[in-house]
């Protein structure tokens, strides 16, 4: 494995030599006019401060606390609108996918998949991403140490796909907790792949509150800032334009309203790097 960044279109490249790159959007699609208006405004902010961006919405979140959550518009709905933003704002888009035949089916509109945490090492999902020919953001399973994603590069790889991300999301604390050990951006960065931090989902509270997860979203500049002085390749985020209101993980998304200046913040750590 090289350490080549991964290029996600002919505008967007992550990885070692690239500019910092944001991965951001509301956790699930809500509905259209929604998403397209929040994917809009966070191209304006990149666009202003020359951030190359990746749009994130989930079509379905299949690993909701409760059976009575908001889970998204589904498959080909989710995707029809996730097409539609993609062309008519001319951006580079992503999604989770949650079993093997929405690989191909995903694959032929977003330009990067990604595998959730909790799913990160389900081989028959992996081989069926890496066979979309698309490349593919590992979430690092909350249970998992970063010297094991090495297995996960494997079983890509074995499909002829050598362009992988991985994502640090925090890992399991106890109960309802999640901590960040930063020694895992090089740790996996030394597999040859650019690595994310997933700034958002870990400050989350898992299930924290019953029937849905809580956050501390105070803390997301606080992580995000350390990951970056860390080496991080990107940064991911879920931004809201009113997180108390968010169908889904609401208590740890960024305000639509706070993504500015914060991004100023990370783009002054980066340039004291170099």
């Amino acid at each position: 494995m090289s350490n080549n960044p991964v290029r996600i279109t002919p505008q967007v490249s992550i990885g070692q030599g690239q500019p910092l790159v944001l991965i951001a959007g509301p956790c699930v699609i809500e509905n259209e006019t929604m998403v397209r208006e929040t994917a809009s405004a966070i191209a304006k902010i990149c666009e202003k401060l020359a951030v190359p961006y990746i749009f994130k919405a989930s079509y379905d979140k299949a690993n909701r606390s409760s059976l009575r959550s908001f889970r998204g518009p589904g498959l080909d709905e989710g995707l029809r609108i996730l097409a539609r933003i993609k062309k008519e704002l001319q951006l580079a888009v992503t999604t989770d996918i949650h079993e093997q035949h929405e690989a191909r089916k995903a694959g032929k509109v977003v330009d990067l998949l990604q595998i959730p945490a909790f799913l990160s090492r389900q081989t028959d999902l992996l081989l069926a991403a890496g066979a979309s020919g698309k490349p593919v953001n590992v979430k690092k399973g909350q249970f998992m140490a970063p010297d094991e994603m090495n297995n996960v590069l494997q079983k890509i790889t074995s499909t002829g796909n050598q362009q992988i991300i991985f994502t640090e999301r925090g890992t399991t604390f106890g109960y309802h907790n999640l901590v960040v050990d930063f020694r895992s951006i090089p740790l996996m960065q030394a597999t040859g792949c650019p690595v994310i931090f997933d700034a958002t989902h870990s400050v989350q509270r898992p299930a924290a509150q019953g029937p849905c997860s809580g956050g501390d979203r105070e803390m997301i500049p606080i992580l995000a800032a350390a990951a970056v002085a860390a080496g991080v390749d990107a940064i991911f985020m879920e931004v809201h334009p009113n997180p108390p209101a968010a169908l889904c993980d609401g208590a740890n998304s960024l305000s639509l309203a706070e993504l500015q200046s914060l991004l100023e913040r990370l783009l002054r750590i980066r340039a004291a790097l170099s």
